[in-house]
């Protein structure tokens, strides 16, 4: 997570930003909403109606229809960063809240109602990006002795279950819709790369081969695609997602082949960290930044 400025409960960056939508069909953007700061990693919300994302280290809430924004009482948790999920059924939220105590970052599950945050895993650093469909698991990196790998837990907490082994950074958990795999970037091969294992951690592929820094793979509701956010090589380590470049939202069949761009833009940490496509799986929200 990349942090710059501190202002209010958290830190964030001052950058001008823009929720928006694009069409995955025919890669229509639309422009909801201008923000004077850095806004970030929006979920649509499972009946369709709202746009959920992250500012200043609150949860916020988007109605598509009438523009109104409303806060999600978090109640302890407004230190979230930019790595939260809806439960399957819509009725929960599991946020990444960084503790007071000493900064690091854990994930806790809340209702979308608002109430009391329910620790999920108390060893940190922990960052959230994936809710098995059957809502028994959670899926996120953590760094454990000096590496940051894959790791499931059950959604209610208990043991945790490291999934990756390979030397290197592997982020970005997420389940395929029907809970069979999971998606995940690796620096494996090198650069970052998008693989997929079984949810039991087995048979781990690569999905993705080419000369770009590929991060964060959300596969579709209707499990037919997967999109992604794309870095040029010569600009970012592989090991690193940062704000503030010329990124890429592509999209990939489920089953792998050759990506087609959706939208080239201003991006990068923030812009598509979580799964946020639409339930009807025709349109994708992310966030753009203003570029200098």
């Amino acid at each position: 997570m990349n942090v710059i400025v501190e202002r209010g409960p958290f830190y964030v960056r001052d950058a001008e930003s823009y929720l928006e939508t694009v069409d995955v069909e025919t890669g229509n953007v639309t422009t909801l909403k201008t923000f004077a700061h850095c806004v970030e990693a929006p979920n649509w919300s499972k009946d369709g109606a709202r746009l959920i994302y992250n500012d200043y280290g609150h949860i916020m809430s988007y109605d598509l229809e009438t523009g109104m924004i409303d806060r999600i009482d978090t109640g302890y948790c407004v230190r979230c960063n930019n790595d939260h999920v809806l439960s399957p059924d819509g009725g929960r939220i599991a946020v990444s809240h960084h503790t007071v105590e000493d900064g690091q970052s854990r994930v806790y599950s809340i209702s979308l109602d608002g109430g009391k945050p329910s620790l999920i895993t108390p060893i940190a650093p922990s960052y959230l990006h994936g809710w098995s469909p059957d809502g028994t698991t959670l899926a996120y990196c953590a760094e454990r002795n000096g590496e940051y790998d894959v790791y499931t837990i059950p959604a209610d907490g208990g043991e945790e279950k490291r999934l990756t082994f390979e030397p290197g950074l592997s982020d970005g958990p997420e389940y395929s819709p029907g809970g069979r795999y999971i998606w995940f970037n690796s620096v494996r091969s090198g650069l970052m790369q998008l693989y997929r294992m079984n949810a039991d951690g087995s048979e781990q592929t690569r999905m993705t081969n080419d000369d770009r820094n590929n991060w964060f793979a959300h596969p579709s509701p209707d499990g037919g695609m997967v999109a992604y956010i794309s870095y040029l090589a010569d600009e970012v380590k592989p090991g690193e997602h940062p704000a503030g470049k010329h990124v890429e939202i592509r999209l990939i069949s489920s089953y792998g082949g050759e990506p087609r761009t959706l939208v080239s833009m201003y991006g990068g940490q923030g812009t598509l960290n979580v799964n946020s496509w639409s339930p009807d799986s025709k349109r994708l929200a992310f966030v753009r930044y203003k570029e200098p």
